[in-house]
């Protein structure tokens, strides 16, 4: 038997607006409850108003670590995305959002934090330090992120570029990454509509991408 190896959370000494702000954060279990309980009530939202189908579940990973990838037009993706993990993967599945939307005051840190399990990307002052801290979440954790590759929204509809962000996380890892393509989120909720339609919505799940295979540019439906 090895001795134990204690070692303190990483977001100790953190007060809990900073804790829900930052990635090193650690879910205690009160908040895994949260995650849980949120989770069940998107699948049940999800199954009910859009009649969610997912193809290809077979092909995620049994474990993290693993990045989930897809294109991005509504604020229903990520949500949508989340509902689709089976249950043994949602308390260590965490989107990442953009802080300078999600986490600009205190109520929208906590509920992002606590109910959606969303880690901030500060689009305007990420340096390494922001990106090294995702690595080490993603890897020693054994986290799956969800990642919209584009930066941001589509507002038609149609994919756009890819940026750096993706290929900066996994560059020099093995870890896993799955495209997926949402169908009917940007039906359901585009970006100038305040409210979603009971529209149908479909997630694709691809084959998983080993990082040395990732090719930045264009990505066509």
């Amino acid at each position: 038997m090895q001795p134990w190896n204690l070692q303190p959370a990483h977001d100790t000494g953190l007060t809990p607006n900073e804790r829900f702000r930052s990635v090193r954060r650690e879910s205690g279990l009160l908040e895994s409850l949260a995650h849980q309980v949120c989770f069940s009530l998107l699948r049940t939202y999800f199954a009910v108003a859009h009649r969610l189908s997912i193809v290809g579940r077979d092909k995620l990973p049994a474990h993290g670590p693993f990045v989930l990838a897809a294109n991005h037009c509504s604020h229903l993706d990520a949500l949508a995305l989340g509902a689709s993990l089976p249950p043994h993967h949602r308390d260590r599945a965490f989107p990442i959002a953009a802080g300078d939307v999600f986490f600009q005051t205190k109520m929208t840190s906590t509920f992002s934090a606590i109910m959606l399990n969303a880690l901030p990307m500060w689009r305007k002052n990420c340096g390494p330090h922001a990106l090294a801290d995702l690595r080490r979440k993603l890897q020693e954790e054994k986290a799956i992120f969800i990642i919209f590759p584009e930066g941001g929204r589509s507002r038609n509809g149609s994919m756009m570029r890819f940026k750096h962000g993706l290929g900066m996380l996994v560059a020099g890892t093995d870890v896993p990454v799955v495209p997926c393509g949402l169908v009917g989120t940007f039906e359901a909720l585009p970006p100038e509509r305040g409210f979603p339609r009971p529209v149908s919505i479909k997630v694709l799940v691809g084959d998983i991408q080993r990082p040395h295979r990732l090719i930045a540019g264009r990505c066509e439906r």
